[in-house]
């Protein structure tokens, strides 16, 4: 894990639990974040695009669900104190069970996302959001910007300003991103050779069971810093 290192952003993450999962999305990714180091891709075939191409832009992030996107500390704040209070905030808090998590296009990307009610689940996304902001420098003018030059809606320039990200609160869909950005019949086709290859490893019933902490280094990448369970 990546405890110990200097990061300069934080994130609060779901992570899947060691196992089959885990293993697959490191290696379809090509970064672990746990252990810190890349992994060599998995041979799926019928892709349209080398798997090297159609994950270089969630490959730094590792295999995760944002909770609380990546922030710099604030002055004052420390990695120690944002790694307790993190600790502390899992052993209040029950598992979230969802139905199942299925693979889907979102726009022009793919992910896996949660199946069954979720509401549960934006209520902890919510409340972590809120309990953590205190830890977190607001965003620069340049940062603002940037996210502006997305294309925001009102609502969602408002979060930007109030929480430092857009798609927070009410704007907050749970997903596990699996690829860039693709024109839609290279999503479809990477999809269609994906699914067989995903479909046994996908957990039925879906249970968030705690959170992890995750640090970017110097050069980008996501480490796993602790995982905490859901002991309340």
């Amino acid at each position: 894990m990546g405890a110990g290192m200097e990061f300069r952003r934080f994130a609060i993450y779901y992570t899947p639990a060691p196992g089959p999962l885990a293993d697959f999305g490191a290696a379809w990714l090509g970064w672990d974040m746990t252990t810190g180091a890349p992994c060599p891709h998995p041979h799926v075939a019928g892709l349209p695009l080398p798997v090297d191409e159609i994950t270089a832009t969630p490959r730094k992030y590792g295999l995760h669900g944002t909770i609380k996107p990546p922030f710099r500390l604030a002055d004052g704040a420390t990695a120690g104190a944002l790694d307790a209070a993190l600790a502390t905030f899992c052993a209040a808090r029950a598992p979230v069970h969802l139905a199942g998590l299925e693979l889907a296009r979102l726009g022009s990307f793919l992910a896996l996302c949660p199946l069954g009610d979720t509401d549960p689940l934006r209520a902890l996304a919510a409340d972590t959001v809120r309990s953590f902001d205190g830890f977190r420098t607001p965003p620069d003018p340049d940062e603002i910007a940037r996210r502006r030059a997305a294309g925001l809606s009102p609502a969602q320039d408002a979060l930007l300003l109030e929480w430092g990200y857009p798609y927070v609160m009410e704007e907050f869909r749970f997903h596990i991103t699996l690829s860039g950005k693709l024109p839609r019949a290279q999503a479809r086709q990477t999809a269609e050779a994906l699914a067989p290859v995903v479909a046994p490893l996908l957990p039925a019933p879906f249970v968030i069971d705690g959170l992890s902490l995750a640090g970017e280094d110097a050069t980008g990448m996501f480490h796993l810093v602790s995982r905490h369970a859901f002991t309340g």
